[in-house]
């Protein structure tokens, strides 16, 4: 994974060497993950408490094309709040009453079964959870859906068991956007939050970059160089519609929404130097945000909607900074470290997460923001574009792990990590949806 320094502004020469999204319109430059890849997911570390779970092959799943006991298994385990207890062998449905002292002498916590029917018109899918220590019907579900649905209701299964059990919400349904590149061409894919299921939004001989979902998860920004210079977009996904948002003189990017869907922040260099803008998200005509000598980019809100984190290399070298929605003098956030780039700030606003140089790599540090108290929670060193998942509990980033590119999930204390990769390739600049109606 090629790295860049910062700052430096795209030429046409330029651009097939970059592809950073903290370089002003960064092109993608590395082999591709070939469509629709399956994902397969790597669990390594001990985390905080795990909630064991036994999750017995749903009566009936050998006749469907999607495991479902196995996907909200993996769901489950990648989250880092369960543990998962063999069930091998075992197939048990919803209707019965299970033996709940053989499970608990097993170890496990909590049990799910269920059941898979095939119909003529889909599939009936149905599941049941159980506190297995207590003995108690913690409810369940159905749901009657075509093939095509079927990893989605085992999100939704995984959901409703992790919110069950832990009180918070799942984010097993929600979708992430990443970038590829194949030879010559650029795809933005939108896939299930496993990685599974990528489906392309859009393909263009020349470079997409920093795509990010909007507030509502029904459209995504990005930059596109199909005009030969890098300009914004806004693209429905249902319909893939989209309109042109920023296309001023000199280069257009790293769009940003506001938390309430209506504007976007980006980088523009109209004025000379890159600085940072606000405009409406239905396109109009941009608002300076501040006056800077240095390089302005990479803003990201804060969920409250009341800041602006971005990246400045003002003192000299590139650090995070903040500045009110609205304007006015902006405050430095990083000072442990040289370099530091890439800012995203949890849901909560508890946690601020960004890319460090360090050593000649690039590693994806965590601040507590209400401590200032910084971690490094990775151990590889060519880690890329942090996007947290929308219950604050997950980040998401793109690596480099055993020699291959990766896309990989982490939990905020770095110690339960999922690898969601393809068979070969180069995945680049996830960012995580937010919650689906």
């Amino acid at each position: 994974m090629t790295k860049t320094r910062f700052p430096s502004l795209i030429t046409e020469a330029a651009k097939p060497l970059i592809h950073r999204r903290h370089v002003l319109g960064a092109a993608l430059a590395a082999p591709a993950v070939p469509a629709l890849a399956q994902f397969r997911v790597e669990i390594t570390g001990v985390g905080i408490k795990q909630f064991p779970i036994a999750l017995p092959q749903f009566r009936g799943e050998d006749g469907s094309p999607q495991k479902i006991s196995a996907i909200v298994q993996a769901d489950l385990v990648r989250s880092g709040r369960f543990k998962s207890i063999d069930a091998s062998g075992e197939q048990l449905d919803e209707s019965s009453r299970p033996d709940v002292a053989k499970w608990t002498a097993n170890g496990a916590e909590y049990l799910s079964v269920g059941s898979v029917t095939r119909g003529a018109n889909g599939f009936d899918v149905r599941f049941r959870l159980w506190d297995a220590v207590k003995g108690a019907d913690l409810g369940g579900q159905s749901y009657n859906v075509p093939q095509a649905d079927l990893r989605l209701v085992a999100h939704k299964i995984s959901d409703y068991i992790y919110e069950k059990v832990t009180g918070e919400k799942g984010v097993f349904s929600t979708r992430i956007a990443y970038v590829t590149k194949a030879g010559p061409r650029y795809t933005l894919w939108v896939a299930d939050s496993d990685g599974e299921n990528a489906q392309s939004a859009l393909a263009s001989p020349e470079p997409i970059i920093s795509p990010t979902w909007s507030p509502a998860g029904t459209q995504l920004a990005y930059v596109s160089f199909e005009s030969r210079k890098p300009v914004v977009y806004v693209h429905e996904v249902s319909s893939g519609r989209r309109r042109l948002i920023a296309n001023f003189r000199g280069s257009n990017s790293a769009p940003a929404w506001s938390p309430d869907g209506s504007t976007l922040a980006v980088t523009l260099s109209r004025d000379g130097g890159s600085q940072l803008y606000t405009i409406p998200s239905g396109g109009g005509e941009p608002r300076r945000l501040m006056q800077s000598s240095g390089i302005d980019t990479e803003p990201t809100y804060s969920k409250d909607g009341r800041y602006i984190y971005f990246v400045s290399d003002r003192g000299g070298a590139p650090q995070i900074y903040r500045v009110g929605a609205q304007g006015g003098g902006a405050e430095r956030v990083t000072f442990s470290g040289s370099y530091n780039i890439s800012p995203s700030i949890s849901p909560d606003g508890k946690t601020l997460a960004y890319i460090t140089r360090a050593g000649g790599g690039y590693k994806l540090q965590v601040m507590d923001l209400a401590s200032s108290n910084v971690e490094s929670i990775t151990s590889t060193t060519s880690d890329e574009s942090p996007s947290f998942a929308p219950n604050s509990r997950l980040i998401v980033y793109a690596t480099r792990e055993g020699g291959r590119e990766a896309l990989m999930t982490t939990t905020l204390d770095g110690k339960i990590k999922a690898r969601l990769a393809g068979q070969s390739g180069d995945i680049r600049e996830p960012d995580w949806g937010p919650y689906q109606p």
